[in-house]
């Protein structure tokens, strides 16, 4: 995320060919348009365009050229107003061509007040980190933070077995982060002791440092020459270590969502409002909606009904991925309405994506 760099498309219909097509003076009176209508709420009309576009043009100019805005669906005129408002085409090519957010520093979104919030996200141990960065992304924007935690290794340093009881026992494995994960298994046959060090000494010494599903693979060739019962006990082990390296069910923090019963945008439509509040409790859909950002540098920003990715159309994500030594390993965010002010919130998701990096590289 270079210094004026790194902010990405998100949806999947470019309007680099729209935007070629408008002249300067089109391109001004859009961009005009949507700024107020960001920071106002209300449709923009042609008077208040004349005024604020700093072009000397008459309001039957801006009217002529509002009116081809429109055709090229770029806007839009509400029933009750003879204003018009940016469709979700006309926010992607304001957000692709006319904004000037900067990440990589320089400039302070949040404010002095803002400080705090930001100096929380310190190293600490990584369920802290990530809690405090989506409280933090909430409490700046004023809409949703989310993040992922991070990724958890499906290599393993250290497996080890332990008795509990009959044809019950436990398995823990050590990644080379230090994280610990505990499962139980239940065996066909029962186990000792002295069989399940067996086990966990021939694992560690033939896959110590390799990935589950290498292990995986390499135990099928390796069958012939382990005693069938010790084989498929590492077999159920190693399948075991996967899911539990996989496991999704506590990957998304999500702060804030409260914060959309105070937008003035979905106030009365308590149909959006139901909608936004199964996107959060239904994980899974924001895994996948999370997941393109942390195939990508930089801040990405997608807008609802331009694409399938964001399945509410009055909804805006602006999301990052977050490094950890290097490596890219989870993602953050701010979901709110499309009518957000993007400069800011990219600056500020750039911010808090550097910051959670940080503290958890130092961990």
């Amino acid at each position: 995320m270079g210094d004026g760099g790194g902010i990405r498309p998100g949806g999947r219909g470019s309007t680099s060919t729209i935007g070629h097509m408008l002249d300067d003076r089109a391109k001004m009176l859009l961009k005009t348009l949507v700024e107020r209508y960001i920071a106002d709420g209300q449709p923009v009309g042609s008077r208040t365009l004349s005024k604020t576009s700093g072009l000397e043009l008459s309001p039957a100019t801006i009217r002529n050229v509002m009116s081809d805005l429109e055709d090229m669906g770029l806007i839009a005129s509400p029933h009750t107003s003879a204003g018009r408002i940016p469709t979700a085409r006309g926010y992607r090519l304001f957000v692709d061509a006319m904004l000037t957010a900067r990440t990589g520093g320089g400039v302070d979104p949040v404010g002095a007040a803002g400080l705090p919030l930001l100096e929380a996200i310190q190293p600490d141990q990584p369920k802290r980190v990530i809690a405090n960065a989506a409280q933090t992304l909430s409490s700046l924007s004023h809409f949703v933070g989310v993040i992922t935690s991070p990724r958890k290794s499906s290599v393993f340093r250290h497996m080890e077995f332990l008795r509990l009881g009959e044809r019950r026992m436990l398995l823990i494995l050590v990644t080379p982060e230090g994280d610990v994960q505990n499962r139980v298994l239940f065996t066909a046959r029962d186990f000792t002791q002295s069989e399940l060090v067996e086990a966990s000494n021939y694992l560690n010494a033939h896959y110590a440092g390799q990935s589950l599903e290498v292990v995986r693979e390499r135990l099928k060739s390796e069958v012939d020459v382990l005693r069938g019962e010790i084989a498929s006990l590492m077999q159920a082990a190693v399948q075991v270590g996967s899911e539990a390296a996989s496991d999704e069910s506590d990957q998304v923090v999500v702060s804030g969502e409260r914060n959309l019963l105070e937008v003035s945008d979905f106030g009365s439509d308590l149909g959006s409002l139901r909608k936004m509040f199964d996107l959060f409790e239904h994980k899974t859909q924001l895994m996948r909606l999370l997941d393109g950002s942390s195939r990508a540098e930089g801040v990405s920003i997608y807008i609802g009904g331009e694409s399938g990715v964001v399945p509410i159309e009055e909804l805006s994500v602006v999301s990052a991925p977050y490094e950890v030594d290097g490596r890219i390993v989870g993602t953050l965010g701010v979901i709110g309405p499309t009518r957000m002010a993007y400069d800011r919130m990219i600056q500020i998701v750039d911010i808090t994506a550097r910051l959670v990096g940080n503290a958890l590289s130092q961990k």
